[in-house]
């Protein structure tokens, strides 16, 4: 493996290391065994340290043991320290010193003929107390870092020469040094060291030195793991492909580098590479014993004992030895529940690849036909499945991954449930008399499997699920169901915004089925036209449909279709879900859906009322709706599915505005897999975006652009670049991400979706602060540029707000703030400071926003400055400056901070390293530069040269990161180093 790359993890493990180090170079001699499985990350972080030992000033010798079988090279590692020593003149007069280490070394690397010199205890003795005062003298001149690798291959004479040395660290030599410094590391393998194995008694003889620890270098944790995966690509890697890799390693570096490399790492194969490692592990052991790792590693990464004794059918005392030299060789461990399990999932999936196909068809069917008969344990049908279809048996495949499908609904777990189903229905066709055995058809399991992948979050599978039952309806002429697919694929197409599709597919059911006489089919099928309705704009249909929908489930009494109903028609009828009429009915479907059973409708409810509250700006109140939301969720396993998903997104936007950004960071999905719901996984990206963390935008980018395209991902990733291209006072770009946001989230029948207010008002901030610096530079032709791009996005944000096709006539707490701040950063723009217009923003964000108050309140205290009221400025800004502190927020911090000083409100040396950086004449030379003088101008009010004042202005240019004068200007002014 190569190093170039800067270690990832292993934090803990460093520290601990680099304290043994400066034990060493104290005077203070240790050593640490550094334990871990192959592969798991030992040569690199002793690499890491020996660096950081170098970069110290310490020596650092290192020395390899290997592999060479039974008969190895005597004192091979120190051997190799001894060459690397001879190599260096440096060293010439110290090796001399000892005549002992300069016939090891000359007799060719631990040579045969040199151990047959040593025909007695005594010369013996001499070479290990030579080697000791070599290092010894080496470390009077510097300390000294020892690194001996892969001890677990080192021989007798290396084992004896470690054992010598780490029991003295090192043994004082008459007239020496009153100290050693001295820091040894040792490592082995632990995977390796079976019961038998001769490095065992040393190292329990070693670890109860007092100047020996231990240090047990456990597998990579699944963040780290996927660090490392992601460095060693060149180009990004798909998140999936990632997920896969770190999956499969499970901790291990080697692994995850190995299965990086391979073209086949997400495909389910073992790369050649470290098949040949883990394959030689299982051939060192006894031909029985093979058998039974490869028996068991048909049975599964973990197998029962009872089980795994029938499928090899061996007598129990064979059979117990070979387990014993199994677990003895690291390969096996015992787990829970009289079982085994491979310490690795990627051992057993060599084991497995290494079988010849018939041997691998025969073993499955044993696995099948024992798991048939005993039924050994509930849930057992899945394992039936997978065994009987790598056996070749399909009937027997089929009917257990219908079981295994049946099981997964009865304990909750849709998504375990909808793979189930998609692989019975993988060998449907092969299979003849497949609607006797699981007493079903297949365009039903296919509905089936679509309500599974919603309730699993799997919005994109549910599609495919439905679209496939509708392309196999051919052959059925039950009107029912056809309908039923309909709608089931419209539903499903809502849900991924391909709306315009769902209105086509439910407009076909309700055309396909009468309403009269009045049936379950056709509510639900009117339902979902409703909804398809809604979404496409066409809202007197949905409004004529939604009444009759109504009529027929009050009178079929259908309590459920009732609440869906009334949740439709609370945004068409009656005052929208804003209102307190809409949230009243709201409860009511509520109610309705909790009594018929309906959680899908309930959780429906539940959403619509939290967003009610939010839109309304009732904050406190739409989170005590989630939070019912979401409980209910959890005691219905159907967290994954689409309603809760969107809760929690909903949950994280409001503690991130209520200020409670850690709670909105942990409110997030660690991982969500369905595309459809990306923007989930960001819904708190403006809170590292307002703590000014590294690497937002570049996220942001991803959800931006991620297909297949995801309005709300859309919304969030662009809404976060416009942003953070406006803290770094980049308007152009702002104004560029606006636009390009608007047009991707811009419908024919929807040009100018509300969000446009708020992008306007990012943009027109960035804007702002661009004309501010350019009027401060003296630059008017730039400023009436910036003035026209302005207005585009005020006029922009005016017409958004007052569009005759909005659906309700008020943009709710939330878009008339922004509205507000639209036009407060318009009269910054404009060169005016209005006060009064800053002072209605600022209320307008109480209604719970704290970061836009707070940036709302800066604004506010700059256009009091520049009317004088500087004290009431001054009270802002500190506060201001506290809401920042208690956030986090790096940037709004600097912003105040530098507003402080361009105001003169505060004391200037408060300002962080780094701002104050500028001489008091390149102050001096600043004012004039910022009034738009020329240097020779500046040479004459200053009294000095116009050469002498070029140089002062270079200065300048430098130091703010500028490469004119204007923008040298327009960066100091940000900074603070301007005053108004």
């Amino acid at each position: 493996m190569g190093w170039d790359a800067a270690l990832v993890g292993r934090g803990e493990e460093v520290a601990r290391l680099e304290e043994a180090l400066a034990r060493g170079r104290a005077g203070d001699p240790c050593a640490v065994l550094l334990a871990g499985d192959a592969g798991v990350g030992k040569t690199r972080l002793l690499a890491e340290a020996a660096a950081r030992a170098a970069g110290a000033g310490m020596t650092v010798l290192t020395g390899h043991c290997v592999d060479l079988g039974d008969v190895g090279l005597p004192y091979l590692p120190f051997v190799e320290v001894l060459r690397g020593l001879d190599a260096d003149v440096r060293y010439a007069d110290v090796l001399a010193a000892h005549p002992a280490v300069e016939r090891l070394l000359r007799a060719g690397g631990g040579a045969a003929e040199y151990a047959g010199a040593l025909p007695d205890a005594g010369v013996r003795l001499r070479l290990l107390e030579d080697v000791a005062a070599l290092l010894g003298d080496l470390a009077e001149q510097a300390p000294v870092l020892l690194v001996v690798e892969d001890s677990h291959w080192a021989d007798q004479s290396t084992r004896d020469l470690l054992r010598f040395l780490l029991s003295r660290l090192l043994p004082q030599r008459p007239g020496g040094a009153a100290y050693q410094r001295l820091t040894v590391f040792v490592s082995y393998r632990s995977d390796d060291l079976h019961r038998r194995h001769p490095l065992r008694p040393l190292l329990a003889e070693l670890v109860r030195l007092p100047s020996v620890g231990r240090l047990d270098l456990r597998p990579m944790d699944d963040d780290d793991v996927a660090s490392l995966v992601r460095g060693l690509a060149a180009d990004p890697l798909p998140e999936d492909t990632v997920r896969a890799i770190v999956e499969r390693a499970e901790g291990n570096a080697f692994y995850a580098q190995e299965l990086r490399a391979a073209t086949d790492a997400t495909a389910g194969g073992v790369p050649s590479g470290l098949a040949e490692v883990l394959l030689t592990r299982i051939e060192q052991m006894s031909g029985t014993a093979q058998r039974v790792i490869r028996t068991a590693a048909v049975g599964g990464r973990r197998v029962e004992h009872g089980l795994l004794r029938d499928a090899v059918d061996l007598p129990d005392e064979e059979l117990d030895t070979a387990l014993r030299e199994a677990v003895g060789r690291h390969l096996l461990v015992a787990a829970e529940g009289d079982a085994y399990a491979f310490r690795h999932a990627l051992i057993r999936e060599a084991a497995y690849a290494d079988l010849l196909p018939g041997e691998r068809v025969r073993i499955h069917g044993v696995f099948a036909r024992l798991l048939g008969d005993a039924r050994r344990r509930a849930g057992s049908a899945a394992e039936r499945a997978h065994h009987h279809r790598a056996g070749h048996d399909l009937p027997g495949a089929l009917t257990a991954s219908v079981e295994a499908a049946d099981h997964a609904a009865r304990v909750g777990a849709p998504a375990e449930e909808m793979r189930r189903l998609e692989a019975a229905l993988e060998v449907w066709d092969a299979v003849p008399n497949a609607r006797e055995l699981v007493d079903t058809d297949d365009v039903s399991l296919m509905l089936r499997a679509s309500a599974a992948a919603v309730r699993a979050g799997e919005a994109h599978r549910a599609v495919v699920f439905a679209r496939t039952a509708l392309d196999r309806l051919g052959a059925h002429a039950d009107v029912d169901l056809a309908v039923t697919v309909r709608y089931t694929l419209a539903s499903s197409l809502m849900s991924v915004d391909e709306l315009q599709a769902a209105f086509e597919f439910s407009s076909q059911a309700l055309a396909m089925i009468p309403a009269e006489p009045p049936s379950r089919t056709w509510l639900w099928a009117a339902a979902t036209y409703v909804q398809a309705a809604y979404y496409s704009r066409d809202d007197e249909t949905a409004r004529r449909v939604g009444r009759q929908v109504l009529a027929v489930a009050e009178e079929l009494g259908t309590d459920d279709a009732l609440a869906d109903a009334i949740i439709s028609l609370t945004g068409l009828e009656w005052a929208s879900r804003q209102s307190p009429e809409g949230r009243e009915r709201l409860q009511q479907a509520r109610e309705l859906a909790r009594r018929s059973g309906n959680t899908t409708i309930e959780l429906r409810a539940l959403f619509s009322l939290a967003m009610g509250s939010f839109e309304s700006g009732l904050l406190q109140e739409s989170l005590r709706w989630l939070d019912d939301g979401l409980e209910l969720a959890r005691r219905t396993t159907r967290s994954s599915s689409p309603f809760p998903l969107e809760m929690r997104y909903l949950r994280a936007q409001l503690l991130y505005t209520l200020g409670h950004w850690d709670d909105a960071l942990a409110a997030v999905p660690s991982t969500v897999t369905s595309s459809a719901f990306g923007h989930v996984a960001g819904a708190a990206l403006h809170v590292p975006l307002g703590r000014g963390e590294p690497g937002v935008a570049e996220r942001a980018r991803a959800l931006f652009e991620a297909r297949p395209f995801n309005w709300l991902g859309t919304l969030v990733g662009g809404l976060v670049l416009t942003d953070e291209a406006a803290w770094r006072g980049d308007s152009d770009a702002a104004a560029d991400w606006a636009r390009r946001v608007l047009g991707e989230l811009a419908e024919e029948r929807n040009p100018y979706p509300d969000v446009g207010i708020r992008l306007s008002a990012l943009a027109l901030s960035a804007i702002g602060d661009t004309a501010a610096e350019l009027r401060a530079a003296g630059d008017t032709e730039d400023v009436g540029q910036a003035v026209a791009t302005a207005r585009e996005f005020i006029e922009l944000a005016r017409t958004t707000a007052g569009w005759p096709g909005r659906r309700y006539p008020s943009t709710g707490s939330e878009g008339r703030a922004w509205l507000l701040r639209a036009e407060a950063e318009w009269s910054r723009v404009s060169g005016e400071s209005d006060v009064a217009l800053w002072e209605k923003t600022v209320e307008a964000y109480g209604y719970g926003n704290v970061f836009e108050g707070a940036r709302s309140e800066l604004r506010l205290a700059q256009a009091l400055v520049a009317v004088g009221r500087r004290d009431e400025a001054a009270d802002l800004a500190r506060r201001v400056r506290e809401t920042a502190d208690r956030l986090g927020s790096v940037p709004l911090r600097d912003a105040v901070d530098a507003a402080v000083r361009r105001a003169r409100l505060g004391d200037p040396g408060s300002a962080p390293a780094g701002e104050a950086m500028l001489t008091a004449r390149e102050q001096e030379v600043l004012q004039l530069l910022a009034k738009g003088r020329t240097n020779r101008q500046v040479g004459e009010e200053l009294f000095i040269s116009a050469k002498t004042a070029s140089v002062h202005v270079s200065n300048i240019m430098a130091k703010v990161g500028a490469s004119r004068r204007t923008e040298a200007v327009a960066l100091a002014r940000r900074r603070g180093l301007i005053p108004d």
